[in-house]
């Protein structure tokens, strides 16, 4: 499970020109679900991204969580992340989770979010065509991947 987290001042991801999901301060989250992917990654992902600091505390310095700043998460399901790009000039999405895989697994991770204690969990539309909007806060943008991350201690 690969995600994309872009910390955010407000972000919004509309479907057919239907704004469908809106936070303001937090994190947008663009989440790939690849076929090998299970609720332990969601897990492990969710974790992680629940304790980031990377939000700045009263020095400036990158030294707090959601939870401190009260924050919003917009997770947003983004097969391109799967993309294997090595060969050729065309991405190879082989890699992407099924449908009837992933989003089960999106819905759970959003899940997970939540109850972490996230203040808003905000999610897109799995397999439409989205548009995000978003102003990124710094820019602070951290690419995370669940293989990379070591198992929880329950």
């Amino acid at each position: 499970m690969k995600a994309v987290i872009q910390r955010v001042s407000h972000c919004t991801v509309t479907v057919d020109r239907e704004i469908t999901g809106k936070i303001d301060k937090g994190f947008l989250i663009l989440l790939g679900i690849e076929k090998d992917d299970d609720r332990n990654e969601a897990e492990k992902l969710a974790s992680k991204i629940f304790g980031l600091r990377v939000f700045t505390d009263e020095n400036d310095k990158m030294n707090l969580s959601l939870s401190d700043i009260d924050g919003s998460v917009l997770v947003v399901s983004n097969f391109t992340l799967c993309a294997d790009c090595r060969h050729g000039k065309r991405p190879d999405f082989m890699n992407a989770a099924r449908p009837e895989t992933a989003k089960p697994l999106y819905e759970y991770f959003c899940g997970l979010m939540n109850g972490m204690g996230v203040r808003n969990v905000e999610c897109g539309i799995f397999g439409a065509d989205m548009k995000v909007e978003l102003l990124n806060d710094g820019p602070v943008t951290i690419i995370i991947d669940s293989k990379d991350l070591a198992d929880r201690k329950r």
